[in-house]
């Protein structure tokens, strides 16, 4: 299948289970989750789903088991929503990269004052000697 097709079929399915986890799931153990993106294989059986959950890591790897436990639950209810052929298998992994950014976001925060102060150093260096 070509990667376009794959693509626009991943960005249903992200549409559509989001729906289910929100909607349709009573799950205690699931926190607060985001499906942050879907990478489809390329015979589009088999779905991998990067999800976000806010909380602390107990609560993400407790929402993580309960995603992947619903996943067969999760299928049924595809299966009358879309127009495929074979609706894929889903599996769920956590997608840390919103975590990575908040950190490199933090460090950038803190290291601002010392920025500001090489730049102020730099400048004030420059206009001290004839161009």
């Amino acid at each position: 299948m070509s990667g376009r097709r794959r693509e626009k079929v991943g960005d249903l399915l992200r549409d559509e289970v989001s729906q289910i986890i929100q909607r349709e799931m009573s799950d205690p153990r699931l926190g607060f989750v985001s499906i942050t993106r879907v990478e489809m294989s390329p015979d589009m059986k088999y779905a991998r789903m990067f999800v976000s959950v806010m909380g602390s890591d107990d609560e993400r790897a407790s929402s993580l088991v309960a995603l992947n436990n619903a996943s067969g639950f999760i299928r049924r209810m595809l299966a009358p929503r879309l127009r495929m052929r074979t609706i894929p298998d889903v599996s769920f992994r956590l997608d840390r990269s919103m975590e990575h950014a908040e950190n490199v976001a933090r460090i950038l925060r803190d290291l601002e004052p010392e920025l500001r102060a090489a730049a102020d150093n730099s400048s004030a260096t420059d206009e001290g000697t004839p161009a």
